[in-house]
């Protein structure tokens, strides 16, 4: 079990876990995941974390196909401007390792936007808070646990 299952299972949504074998040389978590679970890659997200104005983190989610814009980013968070934050920053924060970093049950929880285009699906892959494991859930669930917010984020 991890916090982001623990939370789902807390809030009583539906959602599923599903788990692959992490290959420890792949350096791209979520498209590794995508191939391994036989997905698009549009519906497999991951999960960014950035620094706004320099002074608070924020949480980004898009599809691991794509590019987080910094500018679209800011703009959502309503800030002037967005870049990503350290490593050691992001996991102090968030409890997870990096590639295994999910949008759900973090230590802190932080101001996310969750790109506009996972509306479109029923429901959407998302890291589940350790490599190797995603949990799908309904991207307006997601949005409710969260309290986040839709807007188009990527490049």
């Amino acid at each position: 079990m991890t916090p982001a299952i623990d939370m789902a299972k807390k809030h009583k949504i539906d959602f599923k876990v599903h788990e692959y074998q992490h290959d420890a040389s792949n350096e791209s978590y979520g498209l590794e995941a995508a191939q391994k679970l036989a997905l698009p890659a549009e519906q497999v997200f991951k999960t960014l974390v950035v620094s706004l104005d320099n002074q608070t983190l924020a949480v980004a989610v898009v599809p691991v196909s794509s590019m987080l814009s910094m500018k679209l980013m800011a703009k959502a968070a309503g800030a002037k401007k967005a870049h990503m934050a350290e490593a050691a920053a992001v996991e102090r924060s968030s409890g997870y390792v990096l590639g295994g970093v999910s949008p759900l049950g973090q230590k802190r929880r932080l101001p996310t936007v969750i790109d506009a285009s996972a509306q479109q699906f029923e429901s959407m892959y998302v890291s589940a808070g350790k490599r190797g494991v995603d949990i799908s859930l309904n991207p307006e669930d997601l949005q409710r646990l969260l309290n986040a917010t839709f807007a188009d984020i990527c490049a």
